[in-house]
Order: C-alpha cells, then sequence, then structure tokens
C-alpha cells in the first residue's frame, strides 16, 4: 500500500465503506477525497456514528448526548470522564430551546493557524482545534438554533448562536440552562459573587457541594448582612481532581450580554447563572446572537493550566488597524503615597498629593531610572466631594484639572523627559457622568500626551450602580451585568478612537478582549496590594493568596496587581495629617516575593508600587528596573494550587529569560531543570533570594543577591524561605 493511502486508512480505521472506496479510486483522487474529509466533513472520529469529537492530540473527547428531545454534553480527559452529561440550552421570553428538539443537522471542521500578539505572555499563540457545529430544531416554535463546539488540546469552548428567522426579532433571554456537572467532588478553590465587593475577595478551598456563603465566612471572611443574589461564585472557577487534572470553567468574549456566574446547590454539579437586570431580565437581545463562548479549560496538572491560550483563541483578532501607540512599560505613581502610607490625599488640603511639585519628583525618578511612565490620581475636580463609595459621586470632571495641578507645565516637563502621564479616572460608578465625558475626557489625554488611562469604579455595594430608565426612574443595577459590559466596550472603544490605552480598576472580568481592542492592557479584578497598605494585617492578604492567583483569576487576563514594595513594616500613618506610623501594618511577603511578582503576576504596563525614596540606592531595585513587560515565551516549570509556582519568561527583545518562584506561608526547596535555556551558550544569572533564616514573618525585608554561571539543562535548587520568594535574571555571555 502506498504511505498516503496507508495513513489515511489508519486514521479512519473502522470505517468499512471508507476502506472499500480506497481500493477502487486512483492516487490523484483518493488525495482528493481525503483533503475534503480532513477539512470539510469527519475530525478525527466519524460524529454520526458515535457523536464524539476528539482534541488535535486526541487527549479530549466531547460527547453529545440527544435524549427525549434535549441535548447535553460530556467531556473526558485522556478517557477519563471528567465533565459528564450537563444540560444544554436556552429559555427566552418568546421561544425555548430546552426540550422537545431535535437535531436538523451536524457539521465539523478543523483549523490550526498562529497570529501574533501586540503584546502579551508569548508572541505568537497557536489555534489549532476541531469544531463541531450541531442545529437543534424546535418542535414547538419551529425555530433553530446552533450550538458550536470547539475542542483545542488544552480544553472546550461552546456558544449557543440564534440566526435571523422569521419570528425573531428582539427577545429577553430569563436563563441559560448551561450546566458544569463534574464527575467527581473535587477541591475547588472560589471567591463568592453577588457580594458587595465584586472580585475582590480571598479564595476559599473547599469541596464543589460545600460551596455556600456560610462556609466561607466560616473559612475566609465573615460575610455580613443578608445574602444579595443566589448561592453563586465567580469564574474562573478552578478544582483539581484527585488523579491531578486540573479544570477551570469560565467564559470567552463577553459581548453585549451578561457576565456568567456558577450556581451552587450543595452537589458537585454547577448550574450557569446569568447576573439579572434589575427588573430580573438576564439579556436583552435581538437575532442574529452569539453568546459568549462557555470555556472548560484542562490540564494534566495546574501548571499546564496556567499555560492555556484556549480564552484568546475563543475572541475575535485584533480589530485596530494601527497599534504601534499601544507601548508596554513600566511606571511609577502618585498612588502607594495615598492608599498605602496614607501620607497624602486625593482631595484638596494640607496633603493634597497631586501638586504640581511633587509630580515633577515623581517624573524625574521616573526618568533617571528608564521608567516610562508617571501615573497621577487626584490631578482633577471632583474629590472633595461625597464620591466614595455609595454611587453618589457626580461631580467629577475628567477634562478639568486641580487648581494645584498645573496641567501645561506638568505635559510639558514630562515630555522634555521622556515620561508619558497616566490618567486616572475614577467614576465612584457614576456610569452617566462619565459616559457624557468620554469623547472630552479623551481628547484631553490625546491633546496631553497622555496615552494610559487607570478607570476606577468604586462602589461598595454590588448592585448599587445608577440607571435612569427612559421612564425617568432611576434603578440600581449589578457591577457584573449587562449595562456594565456594554458600558466597559464603550469605554475602550472610545479610548481607541483616541488612541488611549486602559487599565481597569473594580472591572467585570476579562474573558479575552485584549486580543480584539489590544489597547484593553491590564485589569485589577482581584484583590490586589493595596489591601496589603490599607488593611489590618488581620484582614489583609495572605502569602498563599498570590499562590492561588495564577491558577483562578490569571486565566482570564493580565492583573494590575501592582507589586514592588520594599518597605513592608512599620510605613503606614495613622492618617493624613496624624504623622504616627501605626506599627501593626505589615505586607504579607518579602522584597525577594515581591520580585518575583513581576514574573508570576503578568501585566503589560507595570508599577513600582513604592515612593520612589524606598527605591533610591536599594540593590535589589535593579531587578524591576531589568525586568520587561512584553515576552516572547512563557513556561509554568512547577506549581500546586496555594502552595508554590515557578514561571519563566523570556524577553521578547533580547535573549534574557526570567524566573520567579514563590511559596505561600511555608518554606520549600524546589528541584527545576533550566531546560528552557539555549544549548552550549553560558548565562550570567543574577539571584535574588530571602536569608536562609528570613521569611515574611522574620527579615522581611532583607534580600541576598548572588551571580553565577548557569546553562541549560543545569539542576538548580529553589531555597523559598516562608511567605516568601526568588527571582532571577539569565543573560546569555557573548562567546570569545
Amino acid at each position: 500500500m502506498e504511505p498516503l493511502k496507508k495513513a489515511v486508512l489508519i486514521r479512519y480505521e473502522g470505517h468499512h465503506l471508507m476502506n472499500t472506496i480506497t481500493k477502487q479510486i486512483t492516487k490523484k483522487v483518493y488525495f482528493t477525497l481525503s483533503i475534503i474529509l480532513l477539512i470539510c466533513s469527519c475530525v478525527n472520529d466519524s460524529l454520526g456514528r458515535s457523536n464524539k469529537l476528539r482534541s488535535p492530540n486526541r487527549s479530549l473527547a466531547l460527547e453529545i448526548n440527544f435524549n427525549n428531545g434535549q441535548i447535553s454534553y460530556s467531556l473526558l480527559k485522556n478517557r477519563i470522564l471528567i465533565i459528564q452529561n450537563s444540560k444544554l440550552g436556552i429559555i427566552t421570553d418568546r421561544f425555548e430551546f430546552s426540550d422537545n428538539l431535535s437535531i436538523l443537522q451536524k457539521k465539523t471542521n478543523s483549523q490550526t493557524q498562529s497570529w501574533t500578539q501586540v503584546w502579551g505572555e508569548q508572541l505568537q499563540v497557536l489555534d489549532k482545534h476541531n469544531e463541531l457545529a450541531v442545529t437543534v430544531f424546535s418542535k414547538e416554535t419551529s425555530l433553530k438554533m446552533i450550538i458550536r463546539f470547539r475542542l483545542f488540546d488544552d480544553g472546550l469552548g461552546f456558544r449557543y448562536e440564534i440566526p435571523e428567522q422569521q419570528g425573531i426579532d428582539n427577545f429577553n433571554i430569563l436563563d441559560e440552562l448551561t450546566e458544569f456537572n463534574f464527575s467527581e467532588d473535587s477541591p475547588s478553590w472560589w471567591i463568592p459573587a453577588y457580594e458587595y465587593r465584586r472580585y475582590e475577595f480571598l479564595y476559599a478551598n473547599t469541596l464543589i457541594s460545600q460551596i455556600s456563603r456560610d462556609k466561607y465566612s466560616e473559612l475566609v471572611e465573615n460575610l455580613t448582612g443578608p445574602r444579595l443574589g443566589p448561592e453563586a461564585v465567580q469564574t474562573p472557577f478552578t478544582v483539581q481532581r484527585k488523579d491531578g487534572i486540573t479544570i477551570s470553567i469560565h467564559e470567552a468574549d463577553l459581548t453585549n450580554y451578561a457576565s456568567m456566574t456558577l450556581k451552587a446547590n450543595g452537589t458537585k454539579n454547577m448550574e450557569c447563572d446569568l447576573v439579572p437586570w434589575a427588573d430580573g431580565v438576564k439579556v436583552r437581545a435581538e437575532a442574529p446572537l452569539f453568546t459568549p463562548w462557555r470555556t472548560i479549560i484542562v490540564g494534566q496538572n495546574p501548571s499546564e493550566l496556567a499555560m492555556s491560550t484556549l480564552t484568546l483563541n475563543l475572541n475575535e483578532p485584533n480589530k485596530l488597524s494601527v497599534t504601534d501607540w499601544i507601548q508596554p512599560g513600566k511606571y511609577i505613581g502618585l498612588w502607594w503615597e495615598m492608599i498605602g502610607t496614607n501620607q497624602s490625599t486625593w482631595g484638596s488640603g494640607p496633603q493634597h498629593g497631586a501638586k504640581t511639585e511633587r509630580v515633577m519628583e515623581y517624573i524625574d525618578f521616573g526618568a533617571k531610572h528608564g521608567f516610562n511612565g508617571v501615573l497621577v490620581e487626584g490631578w482633577n475636580t471632583g474629590w472633595d466631594e461625597n464620591w466614595c463609595c455609595t454611587g453618589d459621586g457626580e461631580n467629577f470632571g475628567f477634562y478639568n484639572p486641580h487648581p494645584e495641578f498645573d496641567n501645561k507645565k506638568i505635559s510639558e516637563y514630562a515630555n522634555k523627559k521622556g515620561i508619558r502621564i497616566i490618567g486616572h479616572h475614577e467614576t465612584g460608578t457614576q456610569i452617566k457622568n462619565y459616559e457624557t465625558q468620554l469623547d472630552s475626557a479623551f481628547a484631553y489625554c490625546k491633546r496631553n500626551g497622555i496615552r494610559v488611562v487607570k478607570t476606577g469604579y468604586v462602589n461598595d455595594g454590588s448592585q448599587n450602580i445608577k440607571r435612569i430608565g427612559d421612564d425617568g426612574i432611576i434603578y440600581k443595577e449589578w457591577h457584573h451585568g449587562q449595562y456594565m459590559i456594554e458600558h466597559f466596550r464603550k469605554v475602550l472603544e472610545t479610548a481607541a478612537k483616541y488612541q488611549v490605552s486602559i487599565v481597569v480598576h473594580e472591572p467585570i472580568k476579562d474573558t479575552g478582549l485584549r486580543r480584539t481592542y489590544p489597547n484593553m492592557l491590564s485589569r485589577e479584578g482581584a484583590k490586589g496590594q493595596e489591601f496589603n497598605g490599607f488593611m489590618s494585617a488581620k484582614d489583609n492578604n495572605k502569602p498563599k493568596h498570590t499562590t492561588i492567583l495564577p491558577f483562578t483569576r490569571l486565566l482570564c487576563s493580565p492583573m494590575d496587581y501592582t507589586p514592588g514594595i520594599f518597605n513592608l513594616k512599620e510605613y503606614r500613618y495613622y492618617s493624613p495629617s496624624d504623622r504616627r506610623i501605626n506599627l501593626n501594618h505589615q505586607i504579607p511577603s518579602t522584597i525577594a516575593k515581591e520580585l518575583a511578582l513581576y514574573v508570576i503576576i503578568y501585566a503589560p504596563v507595570q508599577m513600582a508600587a513604592d515612593l520612589p525614596e524606598n527605591y533610591e540606592s536599594h540593590p535589589a531595585f535593579q531587578f524591576i528596573k531589568d525586568v520587561p513587560t512584553n515576552w516572547e515565551e512563557t513556561i509554568v516549570l512547577n506549581g500546586e494550587i496555594g502552595e508554590y509556582i515557578t514561571t519563566v519568561r523570556k524577553d521578547v527583545n533580547s535573549q534574557d529569560w526570567y524566573l520567579g518562584s514563590i511559596t505561600n506561608e511555608e518554606s520549600r526547596e524546589l528541584n527545576i531543570k533550566l531546560s528552557f535555556l539555549e544549548p552550549g551558550i553560558n548565562y550570567s544569572s543574577v539571584i535574588y533570594k530571602d536569608p536562609v533564616d528570613g521569611g515574611w514573618l522574620s527579615k522581611p525585608e532583607e534580600v541576598n543577591i548572588d551571580s553565577t554561571i548557569l546553562e541549560k539543562d543545569s539542576n538548580y535548587r529553589l531555597t523559598l524561605a516562608a511567605g516568601g520568594g526568588q527571582a532571577i535574571r539569565f543573560s546569555p555571555l557573548k562567546s570569545n
């Protein structure tokens, strides 16, 4: 048998008809037929007979189940059932796709392509997947819907598509029936949904069946007051099975839809719960409708999970024709002295921070040390009124400088020094006030050389966002509902029109939008460094928090965690006017760990969050100056959720590699192999680590800096102090 025929026959082994045909056709016809089959028809398995689709490397298998007019799915990893018989469907106010369905058509396809990121954790992204589109027909309404599945080697994405058809125009989605029924009651890491502080919570770790508000209050933080919504968790929601297989549920391409939470019911099964409008409607829609992709990321272990590109691949390609104005980099900012040290204020008064002379000092420091941005908060009007945290602040002006902030002088000075001012738009969630100023605000940015804006939506009530309806009535909307999804998109698109990039604080979760709009640089969307600044030691972030984030929050986007604090204790004043130091404050970290976070927690615009005076002449500051924010390649070498993680990244503009490794409250040693380095090259390696007797409770501000020569496949032992970390820069030595 000729090699080509042999290969194809092996691929379709068991298909008797195929064997019969191939014996009767010529080599040319056979080749043509095989190509048609690979591209347009059967992908890996014959769907018509087995209702099964396999991933390109065959490690994942999707099974479609159709019973009594209902459609469901199952997912297997290496022949192990991980998601079992989970229902699919949508209910609207005009029609249903839930039961009494028939399958009209099943189409399969495959795709392999690579695309280049404008910036990111890796330069090239491989999009390789097999696709199945199932068209279902409602016997009751004679309407049809497509459920589209895409199976990658790192997981599954699926969405609902309701095409234009007679009898459908506008409609309201009342419920989405999507289920995620886990085959095992596994340990899970989660934060509560429908709570007052959006996503800014520490993670609980319980069995799936134990998820509850009461359990969260018992284990992590007491959630006082009545429950505001159903018993549900935010996504990404991550579980790890007994066999090590790690799974995370999220969504991709969240556009003109409501955010998905996962409803818990005391079992190992989770249900999609869409965040509603004030009137209870989940989504206001029209045909054609394309829902967000429901995603199931799967890794053999947590390290594999953390390297997934599935979410990005399920978003539309870059829509911006010109992107050279989008510039990753590092910045310092007039921020920590207000949020952390409590020595300055946003509003007017003797301690007002955003004074012209103080801002110019930050510009001088940034220019001296090679930074390309300076964040200024409190530069505009509106901070003196009652803006926080009830949604009542309606006086922010987004193109009106504070009298003590000389905009013209600062803009000219920053430009002369090669520094970009990073603007700040705190809205207090007064959406109407902000939206009426959007064009003027971003036009102001463009005139003054501001290319990045940090937005804020501080409001201590999850369902406390004012919306004035067409009837003139004030409604209170959820932070994660369709109203805010559409608002954030409007801000992003307006910013792009004026060539401004966005870093969002108090955001909605990311779902890969940065691929489509690469001016969407970073988000907060989790409990970040600021909580170490102003919260008591009892309530701040714990050392293990940053060992959980890479396997949960960071699966969806870069994060503005704001690392780099060197003054870790005895740093905070009681108040801006009371200059006594509050000795009870301590950040649960070490300097070595703060350095490692620049590699572990990715952000294309990364902040050196401490005060300039705490960096000046400090030898460890060199790592912050050196570490890039745009990468060619990223590898997670090891990791266990809530325990430790080691990540290496290669600079996109050089041959340098950077390593970050952190641990939880426990000290540990990790043996790694430097297999990522280029062969035959010696690397000058600068190592930043905690002292042997150090840790977050002992000598957190001491750091040892060593230099050595290392090469590919060298065995290296990472010694991590309790609550500490290690950071390394590998630079290739020039050969003689």
